[in-house]
């Protein structure tokens, strides 16, 4: 097997001599597939300072020629889907199948920023709705704001990295990007590929590194945009620490599925278990917490069970594998734990419950405490938890709460009570006959509460990397 090497990209330069280096390893065989230079903080300095530097040379490409680089790399990707695909397995444990489709997600994800960088209008104002501008008009233009650092997570390495490196070239502006740890050869291969295509060298600067090397960006003043996908604590420290800048948070959830009695109960545990445990259930709107009408509670359980229980587990990188193992042997760990404090706080295990390394299998639990990990934090992991109620209005005050308010699902046939759940739920999205797990990349996504600030799909983040400039003429009377 090649060893692939991830390394800090700088000033147009890849960096590797004199830096510390971390073995990459596969979460499922655990043998070693690359290897990691990590930034010095010398090297984040450096970065900061040229990603400063670029920004009015980046502000300045054209709409037209920024849009052509991203669809340009679009094309390179759908070139190169499976070789990316199978890297995302290697280095993640997620499954093939998966890879595969975060791979076309992310080919429409830099389209979709191309597109929307041909996008970039204002308005004309009329002064003489005020008694005062008579004689004056305004014009307002999307202008770039400067430098954006993106921060992003393991559990989508690909496509969430295109969602805040492409908007933010689309829109103009210049990027420090810090990957997660865990996938920086993703990360790697996918700016070599953006370099391919024709973007600026000095466009995107690239760190790899930890919790520090993340912090020294955040708190630069020269950065004006925070764009950061992880977890609550994370975020937290980031709002501490930003000063006046902008930031953008795409967080975590413990998203909430809720099966009415008048549900198609097969179609929805069809769906729940196929959302509820792919990426090994490392996903935001993972379905985590599955409210069910008490009346139909046994037979969508034992439904629900039988589609859990057809899921393959095993090699990443086989194509029938539908759950491959978390991101390292610590999470599955974690996950195990939790497990088990559910069925000693009453939960009735259904199936699965066991770990195997980094692997853990698809569980199902009936009926948890409403206080326990597995509903009211983020899972993360392969867990999804049954619990039954009496109304439609128990089901949607348990589901509001919670710290978290991302997205959720509801499967009734009934239009009136679709809509009074979707009005009435707290998150930022609501699926209509559908778990909490689906997403399309150009529609609008984020949460509310503890799921963070902002939204993302190309339209939407641009609309925040950009800042409204307004020109006035006052014409002679």
């Amino acid at each position: 097997m090649t060893i692939l090497e991830a390394k800090p990209f700088i000033n147009g330069k890849w960096i590797s001599s004199d830096r510390e280096v971390l073995e990459v390893t596969s979460p499922y065989s655990g043998e070693v597939i690359g290897k990691q230079y990590l930034a010095t903080s010398d090297d984040v300095e450096e970065a900061l300072a040229a990603t400063f530097a670029a920004k009015k040379d980046i502000a300045k490409i054209t709409s037209y020629n920024r849009a052509k680089i991203l669809k340009k790399a679009a094309a390179l990707l759908e070139q190169e889907k499976e070789r990316f695909a199978k890297l995302i397995s290697l280095e993640l444990g997620k499954p093939l199948k998966n890879t595969l489709d975060e791979v076309a997600r992310s080919i429409e994800t830099l389209e979709l920023s191309g597109e929307e960088a041909k996008r970039l209008t204002g308005e004309t104002l009329p002064g003489d709705v005020s008694e005062r501008g008579s004689q004056a008009i305004a014009t307002t233009f999307r202008v770039p704001v400067g430098v954006v650092a993106a921060i992003t997570p393991f559990n989508a390495p690909l496509n969430l990295v295109c969602h805040k490196v492409g908007p933010s070239f689309a829109a103009g502006n210049s990027t420090i990007l810090k990957p997660a740890p865990q996938t920086a050869l993703i990360a790697t291969e996918l700016l070599k590929l953006l370099l391919e295509a024709g973007l600026p060298e000095n466009a995107v600067n690239m760190v790899l590194g930890g919790i520090e090397t993340g912090q020294q960006i955040v708190k630069d003043d020269r950065v004006n945009i925070i764009s950061f996908t992880g977890g609550t604590v994370a975020s937290k420290n980031i709002c501490e620490i930003a000063g006046m800048k902008k930031v953008l948070l795409e967080l975590g959830g413990n998203a909430s599925t809720i099966v009415h009695e008048d549900a198609d109960l097969k179609r929805a545990a069809d769906i729940c278990a196929k959302t509820g445990f792919s990426n090994s259930g490392q996903s935001c709107i993972s379905v985590q917490r599955v409210y069910v009408h008490k009346s139909v509670v046994e037979e969508f359980a034992e439904l629900l069970k039988t589609e859990i229980e057809k899921l393959k587990v095993g090699d990443p990188l086989l194509p029938d594998t539908d759950v491959g193992t978390l991101v390292h042997e610590g999470a599955a760990e974690r996950i195990e734990q939790w497990i088990n404090e559910a069925v000693q706080e009453g939960a009735t295990l259904v199936t699965g419950g066991k770990r195997n390394g980094a692997s853990v299998q698809p569980t199902l639990l009936l009926n948890p405490a409403k206080t326990s990990n597995v509903v009211c934090q983020e899972v993360f992991g392969p867990i999804v938890g049954i619990i039954p109620y009496e109304t439609i209005e128990e089901a949607i005050e348990e589901t509001n709460n919670s710290e978290f308010g991302l997205q959720a699902g509801i499967f009734t046939n009934k239009m009136d009570v679709a809509y009074q759940v979707a009005h009435a739920l707290e998150v930022g999205g609501v699926v209509i006959n559908g778990s909490s797990n689906f997403r399309l990349d150009h529609w609008p996504y984020g949460g509310v509460k503890n799921s963070g600030i902002g939204r993302e799909g190309p339209r939407y983040a641009i609309e925040d990397m950009t800042e409204t400039k307004m020109i006035v003429l006052r014409i002679p009377e």
